[in-house]
């Protein structure tokens, strides 16, 4: 199953994402989408340099984390790391969330697309009131436009492929494992029934989307993958897919993020932002799947 869904399923969408990026980086683009950006990021205490590990976020928030060190000040790189922790999936977490949304209706997409955006914008906001410190203003060097060369992007993706296949596929295989180990020895079924109140009684999804969320620790493709599954399996309605997608992708950041967080900026900021996290995800899931079952949005 880890081999599977790390190359049949993520592979392609990674190697997509890591072409387009190439595109936007080798034509200078990125520096102008820093400056466009900027009068947004103010509303959240930045300024339009954060547009660029936000941006690399869409690759791999363990990656963009790091990035974090271009902004000038310790305020700026913090509230960074913590909105790409909790809103901005991964390139592999977000093709799989599009492809199960795709399969319900263009409204599920804009459903999901809003409310992380609202909880992104929230936070942000909220965040950058909280933090002592001002905002730093914007000075970045605007390089000319020019075609891509080909050569270049194609080097660039496939380094970049290569980082995929040695990083990634060894925490595939690591997340099965702990799953069949889990599963073989009885845990899983604990599990899921220590987690059935939650994500039964509050989130409305089936308790064996348990699994999902304790995977996603791992690798949050990995839980999005599972509750692809899931839904090929007909196990989820198209409201419950919604509720699923939404709290997976604001769950807490992979393994390796954290560990990324910690290396950063400390044990004690990774601890308290994965306890902020973990039940933000979950309080918007639960709200959200009762205002989709009390309006009764036709999804």
């Amino acid at each position: 199953m880890g081999v599977t869904y790390a190359l049949a399923l993520i592979l392609p969408i990674v190697t997509t994402f890591f072409l387009a990026f190439g595109v936007l980086e080798d034509s200078g683009y990125l520096p102008r989408l820093a400056a466009l950006s900027n009068r947004l990021f103010q509303r959240m205490g930045l300024n339009g340099k954060a547009v660029l590990p936000m941006v690399l976020g869409l690759g791999c928030v363990t990656m963009a984390t790091l990035t974090t060190r271009v902004l000038e000040t310790k305020r700026e790189r913090l509230l960074v790391i913590l909105l790409l922790a909790l809103a901005v999936p991964c390139s592999a977490q977000l093709g799989v969330v599009m492809g199960i949304l795709a399969g319900v209706s263009f409204s599920a997409m804009l459903i999901w697309s809003g409310v992380v955006a609202i909880v992104l914008l929230a936070i942000g906001w909220l965040a950058a009131r909280l933090m002592p410190g001002e905002r730093m203003k914007l000075l970045v060097e605007l390089p000319p436009m020019r075609w891509p060369v080909l050569s270049n992007v194609i080097l660039k993706t496939l380094a970049r492929i290569e980082w995929y296949l040695k990083e990634v596929i060894p925490l595939f295989l690591l997340g099965t494992a702990i799953l069949f180990i889990l599963d073989r020895t009885g845990i899983l079924n604990q599990i899921i029934k220590l987690g059935e109140p939650l994500v039964s009684g509050w989130l409305g999804l089936p308790p064996e989307a348990s699994a999902a969320f304790l995977v996603g620790f791992l690798r949050r493709d990995f839980g999005a993958t599972g509750l692809f599954v899931m839904q090929s399996e007909g196990l989820l309605s198209p409201i419950q897919i919604v509720v699923a997608m939404v709290t997976i992708t604001l769950f807490v950041p992979c393994l390796a993020s954290v560990l990324m967080i910690a290396k950063e900026r400390s044990w004690k900021t990774a601890i308290c932002m994965v306890a902020l996290i973990t039940p933000l995800a979950f309080i918007v899931g639960g709200l959200l799947f009762r205002l989709l079952s009390t309006v009764g949005w036709g999804i």
